[in-house]
């Protein structure tokens, strides 16, 4: 498959590339689905009114992986508009074409970096929620500078998200999680939705696969929910 311009457009910022093959159903997803489902950097500044033909609330969700957890909320919530950012085409591939199937019209996708999308494509106070949801934990020490959920970045979502808009993070990486409650609670205009420490995993999101097998060896998972104050 040739990849369209805008996948290839910059250098990789927010995200590592991991290796995957697409089957041939992600494949012919592209040629079948992109034109109903993709988002690009290239049309700028996104109009939701627009993009979804109604006016109503908007999750964006930043590294959506498979895109089976984005799916399922979507079902869920037929109130809200959903948009994923994720560069992992396999994962894209899969998302556009069960979503086709489905039959569902509240998802769009880009396939770029999210802080270009951020940047280009988001209004300020646009957003009602955003996910990120197990971001890669870059468990290291000397790797943690990498870790997307830092002070700038938060910023920068607060930015797009309304007044009274969620910041929901959730890790399977106990000092990861440590690490975004420091940053979110030192973090202006946002409250902590549990007072302190961290929340329930919320109705919303969905338990995945590897989530259930984690809770069976004994591994946990933290929620931050954070709303925007200011």
């Amino acid at each position: 498959m040739e990849l369209r311009p805008e996948f290839k457009k910059k250098s990789i910022r927010s995200y590592v590339i991991r290796a995957g093959r697409m089957t041939d159903a992600q494949r012919k997803a592209f040629d079948d689905h992109w034109a109903a489902y993709g988002l690009s950097l290239h049309d700028g500044p996104a109009d939701w009114r627009r993009i979804f033909g109604r006016a109503a609330p908007v999750v964006l969700e930043i590294g959506f992986g498979m895109g089976d957890s984005l799916l399922e909320m979507a079902e869920a919530e037929p109130d809200k508009d959903f948009v994923g950012i994720e560069v992992h085409p396999p994962g894209v591939g899969r998302l556009i074409n069960n979503a086709a199937e489905r039959g569902l019209a509240n998802v769009r996708v880009y396939m770029a970096d999210a802080l270009d999308v951020l940047d280009d494509c988001i209004a300020d106070g646009s957003l009602s929620r955003v996910q990120v949801y197990f971001p890669d934990p870059w468990h290291k020490k000397k790797h943690h500078k990498r870790r997307i959920i830092q002070a700038a970045f938060v910023e920068r979502l607060r930015g797009k998200l309304g007044i009274g808009g969620i910041l929901h993070l959730a890790t399977d990486w106990q000092n990861y999680a440590e690490h975004m409650l420091e940053v979110m609670s030192a973090a202006p205009g946002y409250v902590n939705e549990a007072g302190q420490g961290y929340s329930p995993r919320p109705d919303f999101r969905p338990i995945t696969k590897f989530e259930r097998r984690g809770e069976r060896l004994g591994h946990g998972v933290w929620d931050l929910l954070f709303r925007r104050s200011e």
